[in-house]
C-alpha cells in the first residue's frame, strides 16, 4: 500500500486507543465505590451478559518498553498473597453483580497471567467456575510470556477450557531483544507454539511491536517471515509508545536507537503489505486474522465490538474486571480498581470494592461511543439510519467535524457513498484520528436536548 510520507506526519498524533468512550483520561475519584456498588446492583436485572477480567500484574523481568500495570518480581509469595485477596474480590463482586448471569468471555491479562504456577492457575478459575455461571461455548483466553513458560502451564490452561492464547512475540532480531530486555529465541516461540496446538487450542494470537530499537525493514522482514510460517490465527501489531516521562524504566531504551517516523511508516507499510498477501485480513488498525476467524465474521456481519480487551465478538455484555488497576464495564457506568497493590488489598480485605475512580456515561456519551464502535469495528456509518436511531440530524449533530470529514474524505481515509459514511483501506490504519471526529470531548458538538431520547444503545499508542 503506498500513501506519502507527508500524510503520515500530518495524521500521526496523539489520539486515544477508543477501548472506551468517554476515554480513561476522563475517569475522576467522584465515581467511587460506592457509586459502582450501585451501579452493580442496578446491572443485575439488566439481561446483560458477563464477560470477565483478572489482571495478573507479576512479571519474571522487566521489560523495558512495558507500558502495563506491572511489577517485575522473583517473590512467588507475593502472586499467592495477590491471588488470596483476588479471590475475595471475586466474591464480593459476584454477590453484589449476580452469579446467574451468563458469562460469554472470560480473559486473563498482566503482567504475566503464567507467571502463577500451574495449579494456581487452575485454583483461579476453579474459583470463577465456582462463583459465575459460564456458558459451554465461552470464549476463554490467557495472555503469555514464553520465557519461564512450561509446557505443565499450557496443559493446565486447556484443562481448564481456555481456547484462545496469546503470545508475547514483540520481535525475533536478537539485537532488538538485547535492548529491550527481553531474550526469547524463535526456537523457543515456535516450542511453546507447538504446545499450545498439541494441548488443542485451536486460537492463538502473536504481539508484536513496531518502533523498537535497532528495528529495521530488513530486520523485521525476517520477524515476519517466521511469523507468517507459524500461521498464528491473530496477529496484533502494536506501535511502540516511547514515554520515559510517564513509564521511566524506558529511560533504559537507547533513543538514538529508535526508528525515525519515516522509518516506522516503512515498517508499517511492510507489515501490512507482507500479512495481507499472507491471506491475513486487516481489521482496522493494528489487528489481523485470518479470514476465517470469528472476529473477521463478526466484522463483516456488523457485531463486531471494542472494549478494554480490544476487538471482541460479544458486544452486550458487563465487563466485571478483578484485580488492580483492571477496569470494569457496565451500559451506563465504567469503574477502575486502584493500581496500587497495598490499597487494592487493604480495601478489599475490609469488604470494599477497590475502586480508584470511574464516570458515569451521559446520553450524549452514549450516543458518540455508538458512532465511534461503529467507525471502528463496522468501518461505516450510515448517516440516516444513525440519525433516526438517535432521534437527530447527523450534519447538524456533528457539524463541527464535518470539515475534517471532509479533508480526510479528500486524503483518502473516508469515502461517501449517498448517506454512508466509509473507511477506506487506507484509513484502517488511521481509526484513531477517524474515531475523534466523533469525539465530544475533543471535539466541540451539538449536546443532545432534553426531549431528545435515545432508542439504541493505555499498553501501546497507535501512532505511527
Amino acid at each position: 500500500m503506498e500513501f506519502p510520507t507527508s500524510f503520515v506526519h500530518k495524521y500521526s498524533k496523539a489520539a486515544p486507543r477508543y477501548t472506551s468512550y468517554p476515554t480513561a483520561l476522563h475517569f475522576h475519584t467522584g465515581f467511587d465505590a460506592a457509586a459502582w456498588q450501585h451501579e452493580l446492583q442496578a446491572s443485575r436485572d439488566s439481561g446483560r451478559d458477563i464477560s470477565l477480567y483478572a489482571h495478573i500484574p507479576f512479571c519474571d523481568t522487566l521489560c523495558y518498553y512495558c507500558g502495563c500495570n506491572m511489577v517485575a518480581t522473583r517473590d512467588y509469595s507475593k502472586a499467592e498473597r495477590y491471588l488470596e485477596v483476588l479471590l475475595q474480590e471475586m466474591a464480593l463482586v459476584a454477590d453484589t453483580a449476580s452469579a446467574d448471569r451468563l458469562v460469554r468471555q472470560m480473559h486473563w491479562g498482566g503482567g504475566t497471567p503464567t507467571y502463577l504456577k500451574p495449579d494456581d492457575l487452575v485454583k483461579l478459575h476453579q474459583a470463577f467456575a465456582r462463583r459465575f455461571r459460564m456458558a459451554d461455548d465461552a470464549e476463554i483466553g490467557c495472555e503469555m510470556d514464553p520465557r519461564e513458560l512450561t509446557r505443565a502451564h499450557v496443559d493446565a490452561l486447556a484443562s481448564c477450557g481456555f481456547n484462545r492464547l496469546s503470545l508475547g512475540v514483540q520481535d525475533l532480531d536478537t539485537q532488538v531483544q538485547e535492548a529491550i530486555n527481553r531474550i526469547q529465541s524463535q526456537d523457543l516461540i515456535e516450542q511453546v507454539y507447538g504446545w499450545i496446538r498439541d494441548a488443542g487450542i485451536n486460537s492463538i494470537n502473536f504481539d508484536l511491536i513496531i518502533g523498537l530499537p535497532h528495528q529495521t525493514p530488513e530486520r523485521f522482514a525476517r520477524t515476519l517471515d517466521a511469523v507468517i510460517a507459524m500461521a498464528p490465527d491473530r496477529l496484533a501489531v502494536f506501535n511502540y509508545a516511547h514515554v520515559p516521562w510517564m513509564k521511566k524504566h524506558q529511560r533504559l531504551i537507547p533513543e538514538a536507537a529508535l526508528p525515525t517516523l519515516d522509518q516506522r511508516l516503512e515498517l508499517l507499510r511492510m507489515t501490512l503489505d507482507r500479512l495481507t498477501a499472507a491471506g491475513y485480513v486487516h481489521i482496522g488498525m493494528d489487528h489481523y486474522a485470518k479470514p476465517e476467524d470469528e472476529l473477521v465474521r463478526a466484522q463483516q456481519q456488523g457485531s463486531l465490538y471494542r472494549n478494554f480487551q480490544g476487538y471482541t465478538t460479544h458486544k452486550d455484555c458487563d465487563i466485571l474486571a478483578l484485580g488492580a488497576s483492571a477496569i470494569s464495564q457496565t451500559k451506563n457506568a465504567y469503574a477502575q480498581n486502584t493500581k496500587v497493590l497495598s490499597e487494592y488489598r487493604d480495601a478489599v480485605t475490609a469488604g470494599r470494592l477497590p475502586i480508584e475512580r470511574g464516570l458515569h456515561v451521559t446520553p450524549e456519551d452514549q450516543l458518540r461511543r455508538a458512532a465511534i464502535t461503529q467507525m471502528m469495528c463496522e468501518l461505516r456509518l450510515d448517516k440516516r439510519a444513525f440519525s433516526a436511531a438517535w432521534n437527530i440530524d447527523f450534519d447538524d449533530y456533528f457539524a463541527a467535524a464535518l470539515p475534517q470529514m471532509e479533508e480526510m474524505q479528500q486524503d483518502g481515509l473516508l469515502a461517501l457513498q449517498g448517506d454512508e459514511l466509509r473507511v477506506t483501506e487506507i484509513g484502517r490504519l488511521f481509526l484513531r484520528n477517524i474515531a475523534m471526529l466523533f469525539d465530544g470531548r475533543q471535539m466541540e458538538g451539538k449536546p443532545l436536548s432534553s426531549d431528545q431520547t435515545i432508542q439504541v444503545q493505555p499498553r501501546y499508542s497507535n501512532s505511527i
